[in-house]
């Protein structure tokens, strides 16, 4: 399996932090934003990984994580001009991904708690297309939300609804194989001019092919100054619940 991480984007809810520079270097605790996603990845034992960037400062981003070798990684880069949704940054990495199952991080998200190499290889080792982590929230309504039948299992998603159906949201970690670019391709701008992520994922409900587990650990988002806030909370706290550091703590730089 190989991984992708974005960290594009302008992210002007964090105006005035993010007016010279990429979000993604912002510090959260003790390290830059953009190592968490990298070591949620490595957690699984992936070792190829593609990043996405795009926006303000991105030789400083490629100057910190460099060849990825600290981290015990093979790091690549692709450049995404403007940003037009997640869906649309995942079909920039097709020749990167070739024919293999991957697994896409995005660079704002922060995860504490058990390492995902037994999700992601149960993905893998499935006949599912498309997959993605569910975490309960208070604020459903800032994120793509899970509706369930009264089974429990997911029968759609729906991106920022004014009336969530649940408390479930898929996180920033998504399972996918190949075919994906596929659906990618086929893919209307939704009202938000972007194209979603959820929509790819709402394709492959009709025929049971999508996987989703609920994440168990302690997650949030740092895209917003309260969340980064709490981002850089939970990371100091991390020690009681687990660390997640690169194969090599050799500093950068």
């Amino acid at each position: 399996m190989k991984g992708i991480v974005l960290a594009g984007g302008t992210a002007t809810r964090l105006f005035p932090l993010t007016i010279v520079t990429n979000k993604h270097l912002l510090p959260i605790y003790d390290r830059p934003m953009i190592y968490y996603p990298i070591e949620t990845l490595a957690s699984m034992g992936i070792r190829e990984v593609l990043v996405v960037v795009g926006g303000k400062s991105v030789g400083d981003v490629v100057e910190l994580l460099g060849d990825g070798s600290h981290f015990g990684l093979d790091l690549t880069y692709r450049y995404q001009a403007g940003a037009q949704g997640i869906a649309q940054a995942i079909g920039l990495t097709r020749q990167f991904v070739g024919d293999d199952a991957f697994c896409c991080v995005l660079g704002d998200n922060i995860l504490r708690g058990p390492a995902l190499a037994d999700v992601a290889r149960e993905f893998e080792e499935s006949d599912q297309g498309a997959g993605t982590l569910l975490y309960r929230v208070p604020d459903p309504e800032r994120f793509g939300v899970a509706e369930l039948d009264e089974n429990g299992n997911v029968i759609g998603f729906e991106e920022k609804p004014k009336a969530p159906k649940s408390d479930l949201i898929p996180i920033g970690v998504y399972f996918l194989r190949p075919d994906a670019f596929d659906v990618i391709g086929r893919l209307a701008p939704s009202q938000r001019g972007e194209f979603e992520i959820t929509d790819v994922l709402n394709h492959y409900i009709p025929d049971g092919r999508l996987f989703t587990r609920v994440y168990e650990g302690h997650w949030t988002d740092a895209g917003t100054v309260p969340s980064l806030l709490r981002a850089s909370e939970l990371a100091r706290d991390d020690d009681a619940i687990g660390r997640l550091s690169p194969p090599s703590e050799r500093p950068i730089g």
